[in-house]
């Protein structure tokens, strides 16, 4: 059974790639962004909370994306295996997500997929989709909370043996193709 993680930028491709990877290894994608939409619109405790963060263009904190994280994990549908995107987004998430995953839920991240891209292309695709977080102040800083926060991830999951490094400069078919022979 699979159990990946999706990382990369605003704009690098990754839910893009979760999709394809999850049609074609029958995974269900956890998209991050998703369950924060979600429970926003929902407006229970946690999404009220989260949109304060979400609006400004900041990360939501640990403490609460790891709540969301369980809560998804544990739905029926991810039983026969997912993929992670838009999470974790900094080393301390990692670890955290990890300690979840071994001691409560008693399962293992197969890979965590890197998909590469320059803060150029990450300005010109998030631009180009249009989405409402998507200002271009709010993108710049995005874009440096990535590289602040995320970068260690890299190194975390380098030291446990899981990193795929992919460089999403590509067309998404080859991205997907050079994910997927990394994968098997």
């Amino acid at each position: 059974m699979l159990r990946l993680i999706m990382l990369g930028g605003p704009g690098s491709g990754k839910g893009t790639q979760a999709q394809n990877i999850a049609q074609q290894f029958n995974l269900t994608v956890v998209s991050t962004g998703n369950i924060l939409r979600q429970a926003i619109v929902m407006e229970d405790d946690l999404g009220i909370e989260a949109k304060e963060y979400v609006e400004k263009g900041e990360l939501v904190p640990d403490n609460m994306m790891i709540k969301f994280i369980k809560r998804r994990l544990l739905e029926k549908d991810v039983a026969q295996g997912w993929i992670l995107e838009g999470y974790p987004r900094t080393a301390f998430q990692a670890e955290e997500l990890d300690f979840l995953l071994e001691e409560e839920l008693e399962q293992k991240i197969n890979h965590a997929i890197y998909l590469e891209v320059s803060k150029e292309t990450m300005m010109q695709r998030s631009l180009a989709r249009g989405e409402v977080d998507d200002k271009p102040e709010v993108l710049k800083k995005r874009i440096e909370l990535f590289h602040q926060r995320t970068t260690p991830i890299l190194e975390y999951y380098g030291y446990k043996h899981s990193l795929i490094n992919v460089s999403g400069e590509d067309t998404p078919e080859v991205v997907k193709t050079k994910i997927t022979e990394k994968i098997k």
